[in-house]
């Protein structure tokens, strides 16, 4: 039998699973790990320039690529990747985050010890589907399977493993075991489905709303969609049907002219969605009744509308089997496909309207990228319009956002899924304030030689705030101008091809070339000469 020590029996076990990239800072609680990745030489190591970004970064990989992981230090290291972890959960992104611990002898004892924190597993346990940490060498790759397991088991999530230093350093019989598959979700009986298409078959006008649990359920959401049931998607589902299909709503769920539809629908199935508060103006939108909500989770039952009736199952297995029984038994109606069509052209003439001149930069973009590639948005004005709804999109993970609202992720976001989708372009859109949070990662945009544009809208401050400023308390401004920094100089000093634009007739060429570019690039965007982006902002109940 083999003697290893700890840290090459995660690295073997990591490899195990096929990761492909681990993320992280390098420390004198996590030395053993990284040490061991870099002997074998076997999974890339991208060093980030925080743990903020390294747990982000791990997030967009696992979005587009494998499982991403994050390896960060204890104490403050660890408190530093909470609110990417935050948004982690927020997303069901299945990643793992390792992070070291002070010695065995030292832990819990409040003993001044460095890097020591009071009640890690605590803070670990609320920003993770689960938390784990182990106590014994023999324990740690047993851990690491329940670990990815749990991870990989619907609803998904992040989990974290805390191992102490000395077990970390420690030796252990290696002994080789097959990676853990994960835990099969409950299936919903043929009755509630055989009931479930006769609801569907005895509505004149049923319309489907997915969420980020139909990700995978692309060829079940189609099929529906061409039985004739029209599709609206939440932001994090935009791609699992197409939007060029004629029965797409696209992410159009409040836009005035999509509401009308509903008033006349008369069956929403709700599949994988939480509804969440900035797609529903705060629950405050109208859904069709009778409503029927499908999750794999019981607890989402109810969640934030009442439904009429809910199934707990995968939801494409649900749609699936679904779409076999209405197979010849429902056709599309000419009257509801002009409805949305006209629905879709109302809503995105007035989108169109409301972005002005930035239209033509969610044109230019959508040019650029090739067809698989993936456009990454963070919080911002941008995103927050065109980038979430405007763009074009025809594929699933295509369109990734932060789901938990909060900004400055973006950056990361993207470098990650640049490494995770390895050979696919990525078109990052940050504003100039966001940008800031993060922005010691630009480092690593540029070291990794990641294959994205950075386009930073540069409005010199919070944008999205003086927008709910001007609409909500009087049009009184404090606290949103920012001192922003030369970001030429800063891509110059880099070493980072770069571009800055300033009328929107120079998008279309600014963009060609900037993501032609193979490698890294970034493009700032001047606002104040492009023009006003309005920003309608939440409803107002959001706010007290």
């Amino acid at each position: 039998m083999t003697t290893i020590t700890v840290g090459e029996a995660v690295a073997r076990t990591l490899e195990a699973y096929a990761v492909s990239a681990v993320y992280g800072v390098i420390s004198i609680h996590n030395l053993p790990i990284a040490d061991a990745i870099g002997q074998r030489e076997r999974v890339r190591f991208v060093p980030s320039r925080g743990e903020a970004g390294a747990v982000t970064m791990a997030d967009g990989h696992t979005r587009v690529g494998g499982l991403g992981v994050a390896l960060t230090s204890t104490g403050a290291g660890a408190g530093n990747a909470v609110g990417a972890m935050l948004e982690a959960l927020n997303a069901g992104t299945p990643l793992l985050h390792i992070t070291g611990q002070v010695e065995k002898a030292y832990l819990d004892r409040d003993a001044g010890f460095i890097h020591e924190t009071r009640d890690q597993m605590g803070f670990l346990q609320a920003c993770s589907k689960r938390a784990y940490r182990a106590c014994t060498p023999e324990q740690v790759v047993p851990l690491l399977h329940r670990a990815i397991q749990d991870a990989m088991t619907l609803p998904r999530g992040p989990v974290s493993l805390e191992i102490p230093i000395d077990i970390q350093a420690s030796s252990v019989e290696w002994v080789e075991t097959a990676p853990a598959e994960p835990a099969a979700p409950a299936r919903v009986g043929e009755a509630e489905i055989d009931a479930l298409a006769e609801r569907v078959l005895a509505a004149e006008r049923p319309v489907l709303w997915i969420g980020g649990g139909c990700l995978e359920a692309g060829d079940a959401v189609r099929r529906l969609a061409d039985a004739g049931i029209p599709v609206v998607s939440s932001t994090h589902a935009r791609g699992v049907l197409p939007d060029s299909h004629p029965r797409s709503l696209r992410a159009f769920h409040s836009a005035p002219a999509v509401e009308e539809l509903f008033g006349r629908s008369d069956l929403m199935l709700v599949a994988g969605s939480r509804l969440r508060s900035n797609e529903t103006r705060t629950y405050s939108v109208a859904l069709p009744r009778p409503l029927v909500q499908i999750d794999v989770d019981p607890a989402a039952a109810h969640r934030n509308y009442s439904a009429d009736a809910f199934l707990c199952g995968e939801c494409g297995d649900v749609l699936a089997r679904l779409a076999d029984r209405l197979e010849g038994k429902r056709r599309p109606d000419a009257e509801v496909d002009r409805d949305v069509a006209q629905a879709v052209e109302a809503a995105e003439q007035a989108l169109r309207g409301q972005v002005g001149e930035y239209a033509k930069l969610s044109d230019a973009i959508r040019a650029a990228l090739p067809e698989d590639g993936i456009f990454v948005r963070d919080i911002t004005v941008s995103g927050s319009t065109w980038g979430s709804r405007l763009l074009p999109i025809e594929r699933p993970l295509t369109n990734i956002h932060s789901l938990a609202g909060a900004i400055g992720q973006g950056l990361a976001t993207g470098i990650g899924c640049a490494v995770g989708a390895e050979g696919r372009k990525v078109v990052t859109v940050v504003g100039d304030g966001g940008l800031m949070l993060m922005v010691g990662e630009m480092a690593t945009l540029a070291q990794e030689r990641a294959d994205m544009t950075l386009v930073v809208m540069n409005d010199g401050g919070y944008g999205v705030m003086r927008g709910i400023q001007d609409k909500y308390f009087e049009g009184r401004q404090y606290y949103n101008d920012l001192h922003t920094p030369d970001f030429q100089a800063m891509a110059d000093a880099l070493v980072l091809p770069r571009w800055k634009v300033g009328r929107g007739d120079d998008f279309q060429a600014v963009l060609v070339e900037a993501v032609g570019q193979d490698g890294p690039a970034v493009v700032e965007v001047d606002m104040a000469s492009v023009g006003e982006l309005k920003f309608a902002g939440p409803p107002q109940k959001t706010l007290y």
